[in-house]
């Protein structure tokens, strides 16, 4: 398991690049809400932490992990962001929907990388059971959600 010697929420402030004036959206994924919210929660205290302004912050509710690449796509067309974070979560269930999913979000999201001027990062938690998404959105592991904004704030330099 990749996370299983890693906390998804460590990171050096004092490495980490200051996020001022920086402009950021979250598209958060109304399904499996508890995951989204710990997720989305991680990603806003640490771009408040390294330096965004909450005022650059802008946030956007979908309704699940399918609809992200629709509203990261109108998010980046609409506003003028240096950087979005796709917060989601699909756990595996009894049927092959899960797969579906999870491919087609991964791949829009990749889609929108290449042809987009505007990082998107993947904060989507595809997990096995309740459990690991838990692990993984706050708990023994850590948070994606701060690991994706450190992420956003990296890629978001790097397009400056």
């Amino acid at each position: 398991m990749a996370t299983e010697n890693k906390n998804l929420s460590h990171y050096n402030r004092d490495e980490a690049p200051n996020a001022k004036g920086l402009r950021f959206g979250l598209v958060v994924s109304e399904w499996n809400e508890e995951i989204t919210e710990n997720l989305f929660q991680g990603a806003l205290e640490t771009l408040l932490d390294c330096g965004a302004e909450s005022q650059h912050i802008t946030r956007w509710n979908v309704p699940g992990s399918f609809e992200l690449i629709y509203g990261c796509k109108k998010m980046i067309t609409t506003k003028n962001l240096d950087a979005v974070i796709a917060i989601g979560s699909v756990i595996r269930g009894e049927t092959s929907h899960f797969d579906y999913v999870c491919s087609a979000a991964s791949q829009g999201i990749k889609d929108l990388n290449v042809t987009g001027e505007v990082p998107v990062i993947f904060c989507v938690l595809t997990d096995d059971t309740l459990q690991q998404a838990k692990d993984r959105s706050g708990g023994k592991h850590g948070n994606k959600g701060t690991e994706s904004a450190i992420a956003a704030i990296k890629m978001a330099v790097l397009g400056k």
